[in-house]
């Protein structure tokens, strides 16, 4: 069996998720990771037997025995490096998403088109329980036609505003998984956005141009309606929740939790809470999305989700960013024309 050898560039929160996946599945070796902060993986890396770590991405690139690459860089990296690793000739497995501006995105789009790398987009979503059967239920017509969906997405912490300023905004970073899973979910596009944003968590995001609490609403070409609100910050947890109504019933996916035991007496209702952070939540559905990329590589298949599902998703991003700014709806024909232009 042939064994592909990867390099992971970013050994942050993700990328040590995916190193630790890719290292479990057989006919892997991961032989080089890349991150300017050496000395704050050493022990880590050490820990794995990694033989290699650098601090320059272009290493990791440039390495001829090198058959595929992680990304898990900021943002703003993103674009630049996928490029890279396709004229290179590596398979690319992203972190959403595909890049931070809708003008590179169509450029890394027109690449990948004209290449025969493979590059999946990290929207571990569709590998994730809950939003698979989501998705099934729905194909089976179970509820009937789609009237309304409702998104709620929250994380339990603010993120460090190094971060919030490479992350290219809040549409981009975190509504970015709602919008491919409304896609995934409905099996139609959306049409035209309505977005808006606030700060009411953290003045320094403002100062960076970003919002910490926003709401998007989608119509779809099929005439579904949704509506999504979250928030970089909840409290009690991290708050994932998705309703799906339709002419024959609903759909109601909560939030996963520790156990599903439920106190009741007479001086309270007890629960837990939901699962902390996207780590615990979503540990499977990493492990199924890098599962599912290297069985592609083995088989020659194309992964689930595509550069054109990123590029799709970015569209979307981009509407909602500039209908936050603009008070105004966007259509995403508007700017599918304005890319043709920019890119010819």
């Amino acid at each position: 069996m042939r064994t592909f050898k990867f390099g992971i560039i970013g050994a942050g929160r993700l990328g040590k998720i995916h190193t630790m996946n890719l290292m479990r599945i057989s006919g892997v070796k991961v032989k080089v990771i890349a991150d300017p902060q050496l000395e704050a993986i050493k022990e880590w890396t050490d820990n794995l037997g990694i033989p290699k770590v650098v601090p320059d991405w272009h290493s990791v690139i440039n390495d001829p025995e090198i058959n595929a690459v992680v990304i898990t860089s900021p943002t703003t990296f993103h674009a630049e490096m996928i490029t890279a690793a396709a004229n290179a000739g590596k398979h690319v497995f992203t972190e959403k998403p595909l890049s931070h501006d809708l003008a590179s995105a169509k450029k890394v789009l027109a690449l990948l088109e004209k290449t025969d790398v493979k590059v999946q987009v990290a929207f571990n979503r569709r590998f994730d329980h809950n939003y698979k059967k989501i998705r099934d239920f729905v194909a089976s017509g179970q509820i009937g036609e789609i009237h309304l969906i409702r998104i709620t997405a929250r994380d339990p912490f603010l993120p460090n505003i190094e971060f919030v300023k490479k992350s290219g905004g809040i549409f981009f970073d975190f509504f970015i998984h709602e919008f491919d899973n409304i896609r995934f979910v409905t099996n139609s596009e959306v049409e035209e956005v309505y977005a808006g944003g606030s700060v009411r968590w953290d003045p320094e995001i403002k100062n960076a141009g970003d919002y910490d609490t926003a709401f998007a609403v989608l119509k779809m070409k099929c005439g579904t309606l949704c509506v999504i609100d979250s928030s970089r910050q909840a409290v009690y947890g991290y708050d994932q929740r998705m309703e799906v109504f339709g002419s024959k019933g609903r759909i109601t996916s909560l939030n996963d939790r520790e156990t599903n035991v439920e106190l009741k007496n007479h001086e309270t209702v007890t629960m837990d809470k939901p699962l902390p952070n996207f780590q615990k939540r979503y540990a499977d559905s990493f492990n199924a999305e890098m599962q599912d990329f290297v069985r592609c590589l083995v088989e020659n298949k194309t992964p689930l989700v595509t550069p054109k599902d990123g590029y799709k998703a970015i569209l979307i991003a981009e509407a909602a960013t500039r209908s936050a700014r603009e008070n105004r709806t966007i259509k995403i024909e508007e700017l599918e024309d304005i890319s043709s232009l920019l890119n010819g």
